[in-house]
């Protein structure tokens, strides 16, 4: 049982990263482009808070996805 747990944590864990990841790459790209239309400092907010929505969304959805698949053995 702990071992499935700590299994588990790690996947949301890895999760988390993936998460993270999207949000800085996001954020960059979205700054350069975002940054275009709006002047500072509309434009990095917007591409900021964007990130943050979308690095987070990608957080727990790989999480579930990945501790889904711990749980079911694959």
């Amino acid at each position: 049982m702990s071992g499935d747990r700590s299994e588990i944590v790690a996947a949301r864990a890895i999760g988390v990263g993936i998460g993270l990841l999207v949000l800085m790459v996001l954020w960059l790209i979205g700054n350069r482009v975002v940054g275009l239309l709006w002047e500072p400092p509309l434009g990095p907010t917007v591409a900021f808070l964007g990130a943050i929505a979308v690095g987070v969304a990608t957080a727990i959805v790989a999480g579930a996805r990945l501790s889904r698949k711990v749980r079911e053995g694959r």
